[in-house]
């Protein structure tokens, strides 16, 4: 597995069978194949499930019209009408909405179940029924996606395939692990356990050697984000108009450029690129931040794994103590969620986080970090042209131009946007895609993208050694720059979303309210 450090453009950064000029840029990297791959799932399940509509169709649609019919008249009615007759009208709703679409693909792919004592029950579904033979699709679909990779590339699908199924089995450890209710209750995530016990096995044994054709950890977070890509719809955004984009676009970059001043000036810190890595897994979106920006700066890939161990110990606490807090202070909804949704690194955890205080809290705070995830495309791109620009340019070295930002920009992020951009698309089609965008995403690329995130923890384990991690702890810099920028980031966006929910546009998330 190549290191974060390792250029993706660099035909060394992977072992090829073949010279890297006899193949084109797109055919020869890990960023290309992620976009492909990515590609090919989004488009596979979103024709699988368009081709699918039910045959009563016309019928459905016009069960949905008669309901959002009475929804608003009820809304109108004085007193905003019957809370239990709209609670009820929402949700016979949101059935009709999901059954004009389904998702054929959806048994594919499946997620681990829950248990209390006995770590069976994590592979039974909630009726009962055995979930193994969906594992087991998951298992071929990932095997099968990433050896198509391999082979583009030049590489040995059996070795890979060998080694991807030990890694896939650590994968499963992981879910099982996070399964458990009481760890489940402190939401203790799968990306947590992961880590861990790859970072068990590489710190004690060692890591096997025959594993490491399939310790791919760019290559499926890669593939994971351009599946992310589908989940950030642009009418999210505008859900929240200008100030949710305020919270997200405003603060975010602020924070960013804040924290990384602070790291080379202040606390001088010896490695720029684990600075840059630190401030945006901390100021944008946890993990997948750090990635984008990480291939972007070339970052090492302990310095990597420093950045995202600091960012999921924080996001525990700051998920535990932050509704706390709001609830001690009696904080507004909309107001706390919205300064959840900016300052917590880990979607998951905004939600955990914002569903503890409410639904509106839980809407508001996810909503505001879909629209900051959309800045991870601007923050990899400006890293990009930064870093070619002035840290690694020379005295008396002459600019270098468009091509060289171009050969150095993470070219997944261009698959990321395209899957943003298409389901944005597609979901406001009208209620059909808006139906058939949420059957592809819960069915098949939510789950399937959580699986690849898992196995790129697990290997981020397999390939970071404490030893490795020692020089980067020298002083504790790398601490005092997280809880630094933590810090003006609580502040900041608090303020702002004060600001803007409070006083500019008191009635922006009202609709969010009822």
């Amino acid at each position: 597995m190549s290191a974060v450090s390792d250029s993706a453009e660099d035909p060394q950064a992977s072992p090829v069978v073949e010279p890297a000029s006899r193949r084109p840029e797109f055919l020869r990297t890990e960023d290309w194949w992620s976009i492909w791959l990515g590609g090919a799932v989004l488009l596979i399940a979103l024709a699988a499930t368009w081709l699918s509509r039910p045959a009563n169709q016309p019928e459905l649609l016009a069960k949905y019209a008669e309901l959002t019919q009475q929804l608003d008249d009820q809304q109108a009615a004085p007193e905003s009408g019957d809370v239990k007759a709209i609670a009820a009208l929402k949700k016979e709703r949101a059935q009709v909405r999901d059954a004009l679409a389904k998702n054929p693909l959806q048994n594919w792919v499946t997620k681990l179940g829950s248990w209390e004592s006995d770590p069976l029950k994590a592979f039974v579904d909630k009726k009962g029924r055995s979930i193994l033979p969906g594992l087991a699709g998951t298992f071929v679909i990932c095997a099968l996606l990433f050896s198509l990779g391999a082979a583009g590339m030049g590489e040995s699908v059996p070795r890979f395939l060998a080694a991807f199924a030990p890694v896939f089995l650590l994968a499963v450890l992981a879910y099982v692990l996070a399964g458990q209710k009481v760890i489940k209750h402190y939401n203790l995530e799968y990306a947590l356990w992961a880590i861990l016990v790859g970072l068990i096995i590489s710190n004690t044994l060692g890591t096997p050697k025959f594993l490491l054709p399939a310790v791919r950890t760019e290559f499926y977070i890669k593939t994971g984000l351009v599946l992310l890509g589908a989940e950030i719809l642009f009418s999210k955004l505008l859900s929240l108009g200008l100030p949710g984009i305020f919270v997200s676009w405003v603060c975010t970059p602020i924070v960013l450029i804040s924290t990384f001043i602070f790291g080379q000036k202040v606390l001088k810190m010896s490695s720029p690129s684990l600075n840059m890595v630190i401030s945006a897994d901390m100021s944008v979106c946890g993990v997948s931040a750090a990635i984008a920006t990480g291939a972007a700066c070339r970052a090492k890939r302990e310095e990597l794994s420093l950045a995202i161990a600091l960012s999921l110990g924080f996001t525990v606490i700051m998920m535990i103590v932050m509704p706390a807090f709001i609830r001690m202070v009696g904080m507004d909804e909309v107001l706390a969620g919205a300064w959840l949704g900016g300052t917590i690194d880990s979607t998951g955890a905004v939600a955990a986080a914002g569903g503890m205080l409410g639904e509106t809290a839980l809407t508001v705070a996810a909503t505001v970090k879909m629209i900051q995830n959309i800045l991870i495309g601007v923050v990899a791109f400006g890293v990009s042209v930064y870093w070619i620009g002035w840290v690694e340019r020379t005295p008396d070295a002459p600019r270098v131009g468009l091509s060289e930002i171009w050969r150095r920009f993470p070219k997944f992020m261009l698959g990321f946007i395209a899957a943003s951009l298409v389901f944005s698309f597609v979901s406001a089609s009208g209620v059909t895609g808006e139906a058939t965008t949420s059957a592809v995403l819960s069915g098949t690329t939510e789950t399937l993208r959580g699986w690849l995130f898992c196995l790129a923890f697990v290997s981020i384990g397999l390939e970071t050694n404490f030893r490795q991690l020692t020089p980067y702890f020298h002083g504790g810099k790398p601490l005092i720059l997280y809880v630094c920028g933590q810090t003006l980031n609580l502040v900041l966006t608090l303020a702002m979303a004060w600001l803007m929910f409070v006083k500019v546009f008191p009635h922006a998330a009202d609709a969010l309210r009822q």
